[in-house]
């Protein structure tokens, strides 16, 4: 049987923010956060072992018109280090999710870090990408 777990990733320079969603549910959910420090890649990879996820998706940043920026060129490149990762990669847009991200968490009423932010973010990325393409 096909894996039904779906991994998504908000990347950054210094963090990288970690969702899990199963497909039988459709619930996104933030994971963790992944440091940039040499062994993001394999972290990622083993994450992916771990979880048997088939898909990672990434968060794809552009300008509020809409367009590529430095950022998004960035992903790109991180991306492509993922190739060597058993499991098929897909762009979502994430606009805005760090801000819906924190006005989530800030709705809770309890403190936060950054790194909640950032696995907030992936989650909302991930559960946009769910509904886009499976429902």
């Amino acid at each position: 049987m096909a894996s039904k777990t779906i991994i998504s990733l908000d990347v950054g320079e210094k963090r990288i923010g970690v969702a899990v969603a199963d497909l039988g549910v459709k619930i996104a959910v933030p994971y963790d956060t992944i440091l940039v420090n040499g062994r993001e890649i394999e972290a990622i990879g083993e994450l992916v072992m771990r979880e048997g996820a088939h898909l990672i998706v990434i968060g794809y940043p552009r300008n509020q018109a809409g367009e590529a920026t430095k950022q998004t060129e960035y992903v790109q490149e991180f991306a492509k280090k993922l190739n060597d990762i058993p499991a098929q990669i897909e762009f979502q847009d994430e606009s805005l999710t760090s801000v819906m991200a924190e006005e989530r968490l800030a709705a809770h009423g309890r403190p936060y870090h950054r790194s909640d932010i950032d696995a907030q973010a992936a989650a909302i990325i991930l559960q946009d990408y769910i509904e886009t393409h499976y429902d």
